[in-house]
């Protein structure tokens, strides 16, 4: 019989966090499942919550919203799912009704008790197990030819980096520079690889991430804002134009000096970071220079696509994972992600060990 407690990571406020008992969750309404957590992360969201960086998350609260799970209860509403089904899950649950989920903008659903697992709306999944509210909208069954660590980022920062391509509309033969070259960063250069454009540029003061990103493949060149005049090096290699695109996943106001003033006359930024702070735009410079700005969240309707590229071979994220341990360690794992020790890319968290 499954105890009636589990292991989870309770955020209590800002600086206050750390490995709690707390209640299995249970079926609350017809569409729940309810799923045993098989693989998570530790994202660079959480970091910002633990740090007091996003003021308006309740607690406590369980955090965690990168997963894969296997479904071990439905409610009696689940049509798409079975106990035993492996599914990589969306960060984002939505109700599909709300005049936001309508549009597409699920992040901002508006009904109660839905919205970014272990954010702003039900409980993460650094935790033993999860509960999913309409669990058919945004669970997406894992493909037997692929594992949960294959396909773990499609539900976050692989969509997200996606989704900058797609904004920022990456064209063949065009220069892309990548602004920030984190998780969400090396994400859209790996995606947008996939458009061929002539130069992808990564820009980092990291260097553990510049390197994952000329080694893999990602990037043409790295650029470190502490040694090279990013902005002057792209327009001596653009013919003094600038960047066709420039994507921002850094969220801070130096990356975003970097990703508005290195791309040209007519060019796009896009951005897909969060910012803890407001960022001011040089508007009074930029008049007449007819640049597209596009910022928003990653629509969870692309996992299926990326899972295809990623049996396909297209996509291959598995560089991300330099760190893996159980959620005993999850702790450790806060100190070495967050504080960017040990060349760390990603930390993995697998299930609790007795």
């Amino acid at each position: 019989m499954m105890s009636a407690y589990m292991k989870a990571m309770v955020y209590h406020g800002p600086g206050k966090y750390g490995l709690n008992d707390v209640p299995v969750p249970k079926i609350l309404e017809p569409g729940d499942a309810i799923g045993k957590v098989i693989l998570s992360t530790i994202s660079g969201s959480d970091i910002h919550i633990v740090k007091g960086g996003i003021p308006e998350v309740r607690y406590p609260l369980i955090l965690g919203h990168e997963f894969c799970v296997e479904i071990i209860e439905i409610g009696p509403a689940v049509r798409n799912l079975k106990v035993g089904d492996r599914v990589a899950v969306s960060c984002i649950t939505f109700c599909g009704e709300c005049s936001n989920c309508r549009q597409g903008i699920y992040a901002r659903c508006k009904t109660k008790g839905y919205g970014s697992f272990g954010i702003f709306g039900p409980e993460g999944c650094q935790a033993e197990f999860v509960r999913m509210p309409k669990a058919d909208n945004y669970c997406y069954k894992i493909p037997e030819s692929l594992t949960p660590q294959d396909v773990l980022f499609c539900g976050d920062v692989l969509s997200a980096g996606y989704f900058g391509v797609e904004m920022a509309d990456v064209q063949p033969g065009e220069t892309v520079v990548v602004v920030g070259a984190g998780p969400v960063g090396l994400c859209a250069m790996t995606t947008a690889r996939l458009r061929n454009p002539s130069k992808i540029i990564a820009v980092d003061t990291i260097p553990c991430r510049l390197n994952a990103a000329l080694k893999t493949g990602a990037a043409d060149l790295a650029l470190n804002p502490a040694a090279d005049d990013v902005v002057e090096i792209i327009r001596e290699l653009t013919d003094g134009l600038g960047a066709d695109k420039t994507i921002e996943c850094a969220g801070l106001q130096p990356t975003f000096d970097i990703a508005f003033n290195a791309v040209r006359c007519g060019g796009k930024i896009s951005i897909v970071s969060i910012y803890e702070r407001p960022v001011t735009v040089p508007l009074n410079k930029s008049w007449a220079a007819n640049i597209s700005l596009s910022w928003g969240f990653a629509p969870i309707d692309r996992i299926p696509v990326l899972m295809k590229l990623i049996e396909k071979g297209k996509i291959d994220t598995n560089f991300l994972c330099t760190h893996k341990a159980p959620l005993n360690e999850i702790m450790r794992g806060y100190d070495i992600f967050g504080n960017k020790k040990e060349n760390c890319l990603k930390w993995l968290v697998t299930p609790w060990e007795t």
